[in-house]
């Protein structure tokens, strides 16, 4: 099975998993488009229990400018999603997608050079919340 992301354990507690996660892609040059709380969601729309999970749809305006400009269908697999949810051990785990395997389906140099610079930037994003875990 392909891995579709970078994983990082945080040994910390939920709400301050989502907020240093936020802050590091802030670093990066990320803002977020969009912040889903599963764990709400599922409890709204199905009325069942679910571990904190959250989803945060990242976004780097000046890469989704490019790759938006250079192949439009790529609006298909934006933003760049990221996870963070608690483990049953109570670990957070943050999961940050892979933009190479992403953008993998379409061919075109500009875009594995865009896939390739999110990527390194997702790379210091989990080196960084790796620092202070």
């Amino acid at each position: 099975m392909t891995q579709l992301g970078i994983n990082v354990f945080l040994e910390t507690d939920f709400d301050t998993a989502v907020a240093n996660v936020i802050g590091e892609l802030k670093k990066e040059g990320f803002g977020l488009l969009t912040e889903i709380d599963v764990k709400a969601t599922m409890k709204q729309k199905l009325d069942v229990e679910f571990r904190p999970y959250k989803i945060l749809g990242a976004c780097n305006p000046p890469l989704a400018h490019k790759a938006l400009s250079t192949a439009p269908e790529i609006g298909l697999m934006l933003p760049c999603n990221v996870t963070v949810a608690q483990e049953e051990d109570g670990r957070i785990l943050v999961s940050l997608i892979d933009p190479e395997v992403m953008l993998g389906v379409i061919s075109h140099p500009v875009l594995t050079e865009l896939a390739y610079d999110a990527k390194a930037r997702f790379q210091r994003v989990a080196a960084a919340l790796s620092a202070n875990p």
